[in-house]
């Protein structure tokens, strides 16, 4: 299984509408992704108001590459996303059951 950690800092002003889009469109498409076994958003705290991130457990690379194409590295964003973003990043790790 691969652990998938997006994360993103939104413009400044942009928290609220970042916050809506977070929940009404990215947690629930990703929760319908075929090859998503897990998804575990964080949303901004009062310390950190513009940053958000979105860990999701896949099963497989091969799933994660169906999804978002053979350049998984690179974050996979949505359009209407794309103004509300200053910076964004991923990162890849083999999930460890304990």
């Amino acid at each position: 299984m691969i652990m998938r950690i997006f994360q993103v800092i939104t413009h400044p002003g942009k928290e609220a509408e970042f916050a809506e889009f977070f929940h009404r469109t990215a947690i629930p498409m990703m929760r319908a992704t075929k090859g998503v076994i897990s998804v575990i958003p964080g949303t901004a705290r009062s310390d950190s108001p513009r940053d958000f991130s979105l860990v999701m457990v896949w099963e497989n690379l091969e799933a994660l590459k169906a999804f978002v194409g053979e350049d998984y590295d690179s974050p996979h964003i949505d359009p209407s996303e794309e103004g509300l973003v200053q910076f964004r990043s991923i990162k890849h790790y083999d999930f460890v059951e304990v």
